[in-house]
């Protein structure tokens, strides 16, 4: 099978039959001398996955040399098969072993991509995202009301949220930084933030609430 190559062009792997779900899971698991092997043929998949992936957009990348893609391709590879390693546990057989890993590979490629597209970014930790949250069509008193909301959300950032909240609502919800960049700029985790924004956004709609501007805030286990 061909894949585009990280300079446009096609590679082509050697011919090769796949092996059946269950030798993967077989060899991966084991602790014999058939496991080296088999780890040595997953990398070349996630490899294969993840040049074709960063092939596939290559055109978003142009400025970017060959062997800094390769240098991705491989981070990615080491990264994608470690993490299949790692949950081969949860691998059903809905799908072929290949297909649910490949999976893996490209997730890490996505992930290495938006990493070098902010690289030279500078992550904006200032609330100066909030042009979008104003723009919307309709009559005089809806952009009334719009406006309303958005200078009390605006207030309700400063009021009620924390430092950190702040910083990473603003990051994530106005400026749309992608959340492994952040994570990575703040030395957090994914998990770590997302409980953050999640925190932070029940605080703005508790506040909203309080206002009248927006529906109370359901409490965990509550019976409305």
């Amino acid at each position: 099978m061909a894949d585009p190559g990280l300079d446009g062009t096609e590679t082509r792997a050697p011919a090769r039959e796949d092996p059946p779900s269950s030798w993967w899971v077989e060899a991966l698991g084991s602790t014999g001398p058939e496991r080296e092997p088999a780890v040595a043929r997953l990398h070349e998949l996630m490899l294969r996955a993840a040049r074709h992936e960063l092939g596939r957009r290559r055109a978003a990348l142009a400025h970017v040399r060959g062997e800094e893609l390769e240098d991705l391709a491989v981070q990615a590879a080491d990264d994608a098969t470690v993490a299949v390693l790692a949950k081969l546990d949860s691998f059903r057989g809905a799908s072929r072993f290949t297909t649910w890993a490949y999976k893996f590979a490209l997730l890490e490629a996505g992930v290495r991509l938006r990493r070098r597209a902010w690289q030279e970014r500078e992550v904006v930790l200032d609330p100066d995202g909030w042009g979008g949250f104003a723009s919307g069509d309709g009559s005089v008193q809806a952009a009334l009301e719009r406006a309303e909301l958005l200078d009390r959300l605006k207030a309700a950032v400063e009021e009620v949220l924390t430092p950190h909240q702040r910083r990473v609502f603003v990051a994530l919800a106005l400026n749309e930084v992608p959340i492994d960049v952040l994570s990575e700029r703040l030395g957090s985790t994914r998990g770590a933030l997302y409980k953050t924004l999640h925190d932070a956004r029940r605080k703005l709609r508790g506040a909203l609430a309080a206002d009248g501007l927006t529906e109370p805030v359901a409490e965990p286990g509550a019976v409305r």
